[in-house]
């Protein structure tokens, strides 16, 4: 073993002087610098108290144990995770986003900690905090995720010998009695208010409104999946929309976006339009074209077909001004204004609903494998098609 005693800072020189010894041994070669790495430690009574710790802390070296990260704080090892976790798993930014968000929510109560001193209690007792400040289950469940998948690294790396979050919990709220229990349903329109929309983006909406509504509205795809969508997307003769990609732009910084996988394996789909839509692509192509050879060589062509026509023409159109243009329409044909481009995706779901589509059409038609916002508004229209078969069996029976 490589290493060495002394009486740190002892001016004493007397051999039998009360000074507190110290062990310095060689732990490895740093692989960066190609130098040996050190490590020390005093405070011990004797000489032999001090060899006694510097062969436990080779033992455990040796292990794989090594205590030398023992003092490395919350704050400063979630630099070393993030890395490991964007390395490991590719994530969509978005989902860099959700990450950065828990480890922001967590870092008030761990940041100058300790790994190691971070205990059961102490982590459990941030998931009460965090449930006390009105967080929805999801953002909780998010947030403890995220801590679980911190303190498994730690453990997995042998920075940490006990994992906190092991038996850690978020608290269910106490269920009561409802009188009237009605389920909550999203803001959508109904069959004749859709009707409404669509005639008032017909009279009053901008270049590119009619188009854009009425795809949302006809297919039920999400706002950054229209706005990711290229003319090689659209099969014009078997009439269908190739979904394969959606759109990232968190900055809403026009030229800075990025191209990103759907939200989910199920998403990545082939959608069957109707003749409305196909011909609405068919004309704005048209009226794209005509832009295209006025703007000339300033037209970026990367073929969207939603794309920018004043500022960095031929880039795609940011998200918001979908949103944008959605509040205007509203607002000129004095409908509900609480509705946003969503909402056209749970009107295409009541739709079809109403129209008999089953449960497994529609989740497959929007892109889903389970959503619960989806099932909620299918279950509210099926069970008031059932109402009406049974009050229409019911008047045949009336005398």
């Amino acid at each position: 073993m490589k290493g060495h005693y002394y009486k740190r800072d002892c001016k004493c020189q007397v051999e039998d002087c009360t000074c507190k010894w110290t062990f310095v041994v060689d732990n490895g070669i740093n692989p960066k610098t190609g130098r040996r790495r050190q490590k020390s430690k005093g405070g011990f009574s004797t000489k032999h108290e001090a060899q006694m710790a510097a062969f436990a802390f080779l033992d455990e070296v040796k292990e794989g144990k090594s205590v030398v990260k023992k003092d490395i704080k919350f704050k400063d090892f979630i630099q070393d995770w993030l890395e490991y976790y964007i390395d490991r798993n590719a994530p969509k930014p978005g989902t860099i986003d959700n990450r950065l968000y828990s480890i922001n929510k967590l870092m008030p109560f761990f940041a100058h900690l300790k790994l190691n001193d971070i205990t059961e209690d102490i982590y459990q007792e941030a998931l009460h905090t965090l449930k006390s400040q009105n967080l929805t289950r999801n953002t909780l469940e998010g947030i403890h995720t995220t801590g679980k998948m911190i303190f498994n690294f730690a453990t997995s790396k042998k920075v940490i010998e006990t994992n906190p979050t092991e038996q850690a919990y978020i608290r269910k709220d106490q269920k009561t009695i409802i009188e009237d229990d009605v389920e909550e349903l999203p803001n959508f329109f109904e069959r004749n208010e859709l009707l409404m929309f669509l005639d008032t983006v017909n009279e009053k909406g901008l270049y590119m409104d009619e188009v854009i509504f009425t795809t949302l509205a006809y297919t039920g795809i999400r706002v950054g999946e229209l706005v990711a969508l290229q003319w090689k997307d659209i099969d014009f003769k078997k009439h269908t929309i190739r979904i394969t990609k959606t759109y990232y732009n968190k900055k809403n910084n026009t030229r800075n976006y990025q191209l990103v996988p759907p939200k989910t394996l199920k998403s990545r789909r082939i959608v069957s339009v109707d003749e409305i839509v196909i011909n609405a692509l068919k004309k704005h192509k048209l009226e794209q074209e005509a832009l295209i050879r006025h703007f000339g060589d300033r037209y970026s062509d990367y073929g969207y077909i939603f794309a920018n026509f004043n500022r960095y023409p031929g880039y795609p159109v940011l998200i918001k001004l979908v949103e944008t243009r959605m509040t205007r329409i509203l607002k000129l044909g004095e409908l509900n204004k609480g509705l946003t481009p969503h909402s056209l995706r749970h009107t295409h779901t009541s739709l079809l609903a109403q129209a008999g589509a089953t449960l497994e059409e529609i989740m497959d038609r929007l892109g889903h494998y389970d959503e619960e916002v989806t099932r909620k508004v299918y279950l509210h229209f099926t069970t008031e098609v059932k109402r009406a078969a049974c009050d229409k069996f019911s008047k045949l029976l009336q005398r």
